[in-house]
């Protein structure tokens, strides 16, 4: 079934319409198999600080991202890009995230920075906290920037979380998916909320030790979002 419909059927298909560039070039490497080890799959983190929740209207302001390698993150591969935006930085999503309209002004254009994050991209499985923003967003600058449609296998770790405690036959109280809250449950140190990157590096935490409290083998295709 997945061979016919999954993830990688439909980005051949969309390899066959993209247009010659960086969406091209990522389309065209496959995706890892679902019925791989995860621990053996890389994986890229990415958080998205934006404008607002709507990505039709709202704009990406920066970018944070990680990738991780046999279980490993690789601090060295970290970058946080601030983009230029299109249109003013509105007050209250410069409060949420602290950038202001000179650091905007100063920042990169769209098409440079998704150009970049492709190349990490490719071949590589993406890992966010609730990843319909991030793969909405992606997919609304993909549109802008290329004209064209893109797919990518994706992690979510509120659904890996979610999972953990159906399975547990537990009753989640209130606020306890919070990226931050499902952090202090495992140890793990606190970090600036809504900074992209620290926000990436704590996803990537989190999916490590999540994944990692399952018991025996496990599949990509059981940690990716459908």
């Amino acid at each position: 079934m997945f061979g016919l419909f999954g993830p990688d059927a439909r980005r051949r298909r969309l390899l066959k319409k993209a247009p010659e560039g960086p969406l091209r070039d990522f389309l065209a490497v496959p995706f890892p198999a679902r019925r791989s080890d995860w621990r053996k799959v890389p994986f890229v983190a990415l958080d998205l600080e934006t404008t607002g929740g709507d990505p039709q209207r709202d704009e990406i302001v920066s970018f944070g991202w990680v990738c991780i390698e046999k279980e490993r993150i690789v601090l060295s591969t970290a970058r946080h890009r601030v983009l230029r935006l299109r249109g003013d930085m509105s007050p209250e999503s410069a409060v949420i995230h602290r950038i202001t309209d000179d650091e905007s002004a100063e920042g990169a254009p769209l098409d440079v920075v998704l150009s970049e994050f492709l190349a990490v991209l490719a071949g590589r499985v993406m890992v966010a906290h609730y990843t319909p923003t991030e793969v909405g967003f992606i997919a609304a600058a993909s549109r802008r920037v290329y004209g064209a449609e893109i797919v990518t296998p994706a992690v979510d770790t509120l659904a890996l979380a979610t999972t953990a405690a159906q399975l547990e036959n537990r009753r989640p109280v209130r606020g306890e998916f919070r990226l931050g809250n499902l952090r202090r449950r495992f140890g793990l140190p606190r970090y600036p909320a809504h900074n992209a990157l620290s926000d990436a590096l704590s996803a990537a935490e989190l999916f490590l030790a999540l994944a990692s409290e399952r018991r025996g083998p496990i599949d990509l295709g059981m940690l990716l979002v459908d």
